[in-house]
């Protein structure tokens, strides 16, 4: 799961941030990692992710800046920061859902997790995982 948001230290961005970070048990049930991304650089990033005691990658778009934004068409090149965009990507590497939320708005989770309630067992790679012994419900 790729959670693009504008800036680390934002109202909004934060309590978006602390509600992913809030779920991550739930997120990992469905052998989902969740990964934010921002122009931010890493040192922002750290600060911010130890102040709010953040336990999910979050990663820097600084330089190129932007550029995996772009090509997740989540850039606010006028702005020059991300969108508040959220993408759902299958075991196979293969985009099954996304959705642009307007920037000052928290889009939540929901759908979110309505987006992984629909990946198949192949969608979440739960059948490779377990033919070696893996069952992500552990």
């Amino acid at each position: 799961m790729l959670v693009f948001y504008p800036a680390d230290w934002s109202p909004v961005c934060g309590d978006q941030i602390g509600v992913y970070n809030e779920m991550k048990a739930e997120f990992d049930e469905y052998r989902a990692q969740l990964l934010g991304i921002s122009v931010d650089g890493a040192w922002c990033h750290r600060a911010f992710g130890e102040a709010r005691h953040i336990h999910f990658p979050l990663l820097a778009d600084f330089e190129p800046k932007g550029d995996v934004s772009r090509r997740y068409g989540a850039y606010r090149e006028k702005d020059g920061f991300s969108e508040r965009a959220l993408v759902v990507i299958d075991a196979e590497g293969v985009v099954q859902w996304s959705y642009l939320s307007p920037v000052g708005v928290n889009p939540g989770a929901d759908g979110i997790v309505a987006a992984l309630d629909a990946l198949t067992p192949e969608q979440r790679g739960e059948r490779a995982a377990a033919s070696q012994g893996v069952t992500g419900h552990e």
